[in-house]
């Protein structure tokens, strides 16, 4: 047996059978509405719902061959459906399109299989120890060892044998859980590997890589962005000695997919596959922006626990995702992308500059 392999393990137990939400996660004690209202409501958006399938079909067209036509002649449409919401039922297909992950597979034919079956990782008993702690109110992946834990473990140790730079760290788990819930498992690796190498946007590996390169950019960006958008929860943060890195870490590690609210991260993921990271900023932006007020007020350990913990109100897409469009930030993170360029470069050449200074003469 090779080891560390899943499937040297028995699967474990089944869970017994609890309530679920309509994304498979176990339904959380809440007090019910009156059941009229509650079919009166599924009813209209049902139907509602019907309707924008029927448009989003027709813009893709049969397994999608239609979609880069569409998108090269009415890009504005695609990005206000997009922003909307992608209807659940096409999400899975739609993502492939948009992060040019589609176009990854169809080249790379025979690739992922390879990889699974035949190669070896140094980071598969890490992946293993992981496994259990993604998504784990989800139904999919609750069996100990079973078929959801398996996919996950083939994708992460195939990303981690594909690109051996990365290998495997920990926030990994849920980019590839979420992708899973909505595609195969050769469908999700690709589109790991779109996001990660750029397919379409920006490359996204050093949010992974040694000293997480890229989150130390975002979380420099998004402290500059909250002093200029939110001067006086800025100063409260710096009176309270609060930085990005306590709060905001985990939005650009997971994309929100870690602890936000399911519904509100698919909504998000789907304008992030299309427009790019910005809308991670926009949304991080918005939710203090809500919660500004109460945030201000706060001494550090309880301002800590709130940043960590938002309200459901400010948790609800159809609220929280206009604002976050309203928040114009593209120009800005240019700017200051190349402003944290300019204080490494300095960084490294200071250091240079006191190593020689230290060698002997």
């Amino acid at each position: 047996m090779e080891r560390g392999r899943i499937d040297d393990y028995e699967p474990g137990p089944v869970p017994s059978p609890r309530p679920l939400d309509r994304f498979g996660f176990v339904k959380q004690e809440r007090s019910s509405s009156p059941e009229r209202v509650i079919k009166s409501r599924s009813t209209i958006e049902f139907e509602k719902e019907e309707r924008r399938v029927r448009k989003w079909r027709k813009m893709i067209g049969v397994g999608g061959s239609d979609w880069k036509h569409y998108v090269r002649r009415k890009p504005h449409v695609v990005k206000r459906r997009i922003r909307k919401g992608i209807p659940d039922c096409l999400r899975g297909l739609v993502w492939q399109l948009i992060s040019g992950s589609r176009d990854l597979l169809l080249m790379n034919l025979g690739v992922y299989e390879q990889l699974v079956i035949y190669e070896t990782s140094a980071s598969e008993l890490d992946i293993i120890r992981d496994i259990s702690r993604t998504f784990p109110s989800h139904v999919f992946f609750q069996q100990r060892h079973g078929p959801g834990q398996r996919s996950l473990y083939n994708v992460l140790k195939a990303y981690s044998v594909y690109d051996r730079d990365v290998g495997y760290v920990q926030g990994m788990g849920f980019l590839a859980g979420l992708l899973l819930l909505y595609m195969s498992e050769e469908d999700a690796f690709w589109l790991m590997v779109a996001l990660l190498k750029g397919a379409v946007h920006a490359p996204m590996e050093g949010l992974y890589q040694v000293g997480l390169p890229l989150v130390q950019q975002y979380l420099f960006q998004i402290d500059h962005l909250v002093r200029e958008y939110l001067p006086k929860l800025g100063e409260h943060f710096t009176q309270e000695m609060i930085n990005p890195s306590m709060y905001a870490s985990q939005w650009f590690i997971t994309v929100f997919s870690y602890s936000f609210p399911f519904h509100l991260a698919l909504r998000i993921w789907d304008v992030f596959l299309f427009e790019g990271v910005k809308i991670v900023f926009k949304v991080g932006l918005a939710l203090l922006k809500y919660c500004h007020d109460d945030l201000i007020k706060l001494p550090f350990e309880k301002l800590i626990h709130a940043l960590r913990n938002f309200p459901e109100d400010a948790m609800d897409p159809d609220t929280l995702l206009p604002m976050a469009y309203s928040i114009k930030v593209s120009r800005r993170l240019e700017e200051l992308k190349h402003e944290y360029e300019k204080k490494n470069v300095k960084l490294v050449e200071g250091e240079e500059s006191d190593r020689k200074l230290k060698q002997p003469q």
